[in-house]
């Protein structure tokens, strides 16, 4: 089955880290650019940080998370990962990943411009 399946989310206090993964199934990340996004209730979706298709490529990283997130990727495991830290309450929403062999339409497009996108994990930061 061709999908991105995330996972590492949870339940984390405030100043806690919290590592998310995105695996690929069914397909090769090494042809895609991929990113992380956030959707907290209420809110719109936001692009938390992408990276281009290689391991040492380019990296975005939102202005709410920047120092504080880390965006990787190991294409011998087919995975992208997003190392947080320094967790506050207000980075609490779903987590999405998502790949596009375009690293522009990953960065400005929107889930419909996306050629893969997962199902999401939960973060919740709270003391």
């Amino acid at each position: 089955q061709v999908q991105l399946v995330e996972s590492g989310g949870g339940l984390v206090q405030p100043g806690g880290s919290l590592r998310l993964s995105c695996e690929a199934s069914g397909f090769s990340l090494d042809d895609y650019a991929v990113g992380w996004l956030r959707q907290a209730p209420g809110k719109e979706r936001e692009q938390v940080a992408c990276i281009t298709h290689h391991e040492g490529g380019t990296r975005y990283y939102a202005d709410s998370v920047k120092g504080r997130f880390t965006i990787s990727r190991d294409n011998t495991k087919n995975a992208v990962y997003l190392q947080m830290n320094d967790l506050r309450p207000e980075d609490t929403a779903v987590y999405y990943c998502a790949a596009d062999t375009t690293y522009t339409t990953l960065r400005l497009g929107s889930q419909e411009d996306f050629d893969y996108w997962g199902q999401g994990t939960q973060v919740t930061v709270s003391s």
